[in-house]
């Protein structure tokens, strides 16, 4: 009889910090709970599972009757846990100190509660750099999943990466099972018989004295909340068929990583270079540059050679969505500089409360955008700046900040202005529009500021096209959530125009026309403005109250001109029913619908999500519009609008010498 193939199967399971309960409790409905309860009833069955902290958590508190069956299943050998960083960040982009931090957090996690401390890790969307080893080896991480992808980028053969490999970095090692690509798109969308047809090929590949290992390692979503995987992998029973069909088998035998580890040997050295899954490749890089990347791909297909070569054709790194979009990119240099913060203080300063704080600021998913919504979904980036705004209050209290200074933050060349008096925070852009990109309000938790502007997507092309939806199954199994084209939405043309200015806080214009500003030096601590493109000097001052922004338009001639200010304002509710305007007593409408007022002066945003309010305020009567701010995003649901600010245009005559615009922030 044929040497067997050891199918080591691992399943990765991870909801964004911040995710909406309901989304959880039907990712575990569909999903998480029956899985574990199939494979439950298979003991012979080994696989590994990486669940990230923040969900381990939110399941052991609200599903422990499900989470008993997985202890049961690791006390009974059943499954091997691997490891991660606590909330799920992508290692390469934090400082060692956190990796190590995180790594060691969640490793500590699994040791108390589960007993056992995992020898193998899962990289965050298996983005690898070889400046992660340290911290992982530092650890007790003896070796990782990546593509295969990523060593077919080294110059290996899909033929020798059938066990796993050993890189080091500054003198730490490290082994590297690479995840086969084929398994990837075969389970669960191929039927049970085609895929155990192709593991049990690959019992013959093996090399003298060693046993093949048919290596996967994936999401777990695609078990049940992917687009028609529910149906296919339960109600059809594909995954029960599946385990029955693999422990049928003469050919195959599932293992545990750490059984083949222990009983294989390495089949050499690799270094690997700074890389994702293929996929990635494309995400990351800017529209233009995807398209012609996307374009090149389509031709190598066409032409037949793309699966031989497809590893010299290689996109961006998954740091280009920090150049790429400057929403990302301002929330990881902020959280750097909270990083450096927490670890300038005395130990005895630091307390739990706040590690635990910036750990949930480095979680992955609002940092990024792809098939995933990620960094296009406000509820995870507001996780993201709630976790950092409670952070910078914690660290002000041991480590006073001034109430002004200036930095250029997001090294894009141009200086910041930070305003602060421990109640609120603004941030100004010293970039010429002098609006206010980040605005904080710290009883609150929250950055008013935390808006997303509308900027060309290579998945544009598809809507242009007018491409149909196809988004039903395939003939022989399912279609992966990749190659579906469909609408949540409908979108239109006006939908994915880019925009031409940022969505930050009193942004200004003449007549249509965007004001240029300079700081006055002589003022500038002042925050006091002049524009530079109009005929007579418009002087902007903006300046902190206890929990009250004043924003002051100084005219010095009386024009026959209409003067505007653009405020984008992230209110959590969104187009929900717990957001609504409050004018003279009455509700004119929700934050989700058109509407306009001549003449008024005071209007309150209130919203339930929040659980505070906005009152805003004008010296003399201005004439309000305002109007919901979406952009155009694709999920594994579609292309769908997803609502990112309330941006409110106000408008008044330059007849009077002064008009001062107050927000006043208020908690319930």
């Amino acid at each position: 009889m044929s040497q067997r193939v050891s199918l080591l199967l691992g399943v990765h399971a991870h909801q964004p910090v911040g995710n909406f309960p309901d989304v959880l409790k039907d990712a575990h409905q569909r999903c998480y709970k029956p899985f574990l309860q199939i494979l439950y009833r298979y003991p012979d069955f080994r696989f590994s599972v990486h669940f990230s902290g923040w969900l381990l958590d939110y399941l052991l508190q609200h599903f422990p009757d499900d989470m008993a069956l997985l202890h049961q299943m690791v006390a009974r050998r059943q499954v091997e846990l691997f490891g991660a960083g606590d909330t799920e960040p992508v290692l390469a982009v934090i400082p060692n100190r956190d990796r190590i931090g995180q790594i060691d957090t969640f490793s500590r996690k699994l040791a108390v509660k589960f007993g056992q401390r995992p020898q193998g890790a899962w990289l965050t969307e298996r983005v690898w750099e070889s400046t992660v080893v340290p911290a992982l080896a530092n650890c007790g991480i003896r070796y990782v999943t990546v593509d295969d992808y990523h060593f077919l980028c080294a110059g290996k053969t899909p033929e020798e990466l059938n066990g796993y490999f050993t890189t080091e970095e500054d003198a730490h090692k490290l082994d590297l099972f690479p995840i086969s690509e084929s398994l990837r798109y075969k389970i669960p969308f191929s039927p049970v018989e085609e895929t155990i047809a192709y593991l049990e090929s690959l019992a013959d590949h093996h090399s003298l004295n060693t046993s093949s290992a048919a290596v996967y390692f994936d999401d777990i979503e695609k078990f049940g909340i992917w687009p028609e995987t529910y149906h296919w992998v339960y109600e059809q029973g594909w995954l029960e068929h599946f385990v029955q069909s693999v422990l049928a088998s003469d050919k195959i035998c599932t293992r545990h990583y750490s059984e083949y580890h222990a009983s294989e040997k390495t089949r050499g050295i690799v270094y690997l270079p700074t890389v994702s899954y293929i996929e990635m490749n494309e995400w990351t890089l800017p529209a233009h540059s995807a398209n012609i990347y996307a374009e090149l791909l389509q031709q190598a297909k066409t032409s037949g050679w793309y699966e031989h070569k497809k590893a010299f054709i290689r996109g961006g790194i998954w740091k280009n969505f920090f150049s790429r979009y400057p929403e990302s990119n301002w929330m990881h240099k902020r959280m750097l500089g909270l990083s450096a913060r927490l670890i300038e203080l005395p130990m005895q300063q630091r307390t739990s409360e706040m590690q635990q704080k910036l750990y949930e600021s480095q979680a992955n998913d609002a940092y990024w955008h792809g098939m995933f919504g990620g960094l296009y979904l406000p509820h995870l980036r507001r996780a993201v700046y709630n976790a950092m705004v409670e952070l910078e209050a914690l660290l002000d209290i041991r480590a006073p900040r001034p109430s002004y200074f200036t930095e250029d933050t997001d090294l894009d060349g141009v200086e910041e202005a930070y305003l602060q008096n421990g109640v609120l925070q603004a941030v100004l852009k010293l970039d010429g529009f002098a609006s206010i990109c980040e605005l904080d309000a710290y009883r609150l938790k929250h950055n008013f500021g935390d808006t997303l502007r509308v900027q060309c997507e290579h998945y544009y092309q598809k809507i242009q096209a007018g491409q149909p939806d196809t988004s039903g199954g395939a003939v022989n199994g399912i279609a992966s959530a990749h190659d579906r084209i469909s609408y949540k939405h409908e979108i239109n043309a006006e939908d994915i125009v880019a925009d031409d200015h940022p969505r930050s806080l009193f942004v200004d214009r003449l007549n249509g026309t965007f004001i240029a500003y300079r700081s006055v030096a002589a003022a500038l601590e002042n925050n006091h403005f002049q524009s530079e493109n109009t005929n007579y000097p418009i002087h902007k001052h903006i300046l902190l109250d206890q929990n009250r922004l004043q924003v002051a338009y100084h005219f010095t001639a009386k024009l026959a001109h209409k003067f505007s200010t653009e405020i984008n304002l992230a209110m959590p509710s969104c187009d929900g029913m717990g957001g609504r305007y409050i004018c003279q007593g009455r509700i004119p409408g929700g934050f989700g619908e058109l509407l306009e007022l001549a003449g008024m002066t005071e209007i309150t945003l209130d919203d339930d999500t929040l659980g505070g309010s906005v009152v805003l305020k004008a010296s003399h009567p201005v004439t309000l519009r305002a109007h919901p701010h979406f952009s155009v995003s694709q999920s594994e649901s579609g292309f769908e609008k997803i609502m990112q600010a309330t941006t409110l245009l106000l408008e008044w005559p330059v007849t009077t010498q002064e008009l001062i615009i107050t927000l006043e922030i208020n908690a319930r």
